[in-house]
């Protein structure tokens, strides 16, 4: 519950229980907020029961904690008869993102040297149907409209 609260907050937060409370009510308080924390859970796990009854025995192994989304995303993929490991352990991301790089850069990816004399030469005009995303595009002339595109009216 308290995961994220570092040792100099919780020296904060007490020194402002009794400051605010005093060292004198500060024992009740705390006694009051546990209490009510403890019915709070009583509470939930009465409902968490409830439901449990009401599911019936094809439910048995039901957990609340699986309506989350990331938590049931998690089980399911950990689950081993999808075969996920194998194609997560069969995934390189460096080789991936290096493919993508050298795909945005027009670059073919099959050898360095290449790829390196390819960039620097000038490029063709028809590149295997790759767009060249360093040329500008033209500009229209001062007489020159624009085309007319309907759909985009």
């Amino acid at each position: 519950m308290f995961n994220d609260i570092g040792p100099l907050e919780l020296v904060t937060i007490i020194v402002l229980a009794v400051l605010v409370f005093g060292p004198d009510k500060l024992p009740k308080v705390i006694q009051d907020v546990m209490r009510t924390i403890r019915k709070i859970r009583e509470f939930s796990e009465s409902a968490k029961q409830d439901i449990r009854n009401e599911l019936g025995p094809e439910f048995k192994d039901f957990e609340f904690e699986d309506l989350n989304p990331k938590t049931f995303i998690r089980k399911q993929l950990d689950n081993d008869e999808l075969g996920l490991k194998e194609i997560r352990n069969g995934f390189d991301l460096k080789k991936e993102m290096a493919e993508v790089t050298d795909a945005v850069h027009g670059r073919d990816g099959s050898s360095p040297s290449s790829s390196s004399s390819a960039s620097s030469s000038s490029p063709a005009p028809s590149s295997g149907g790759r767009v060249d995303m360093t040329k500008k595009p033209e500009t229209p002339g001062d007489d020159e409209r624009p085309p007319f595109d309907a759909d985009a009216t």
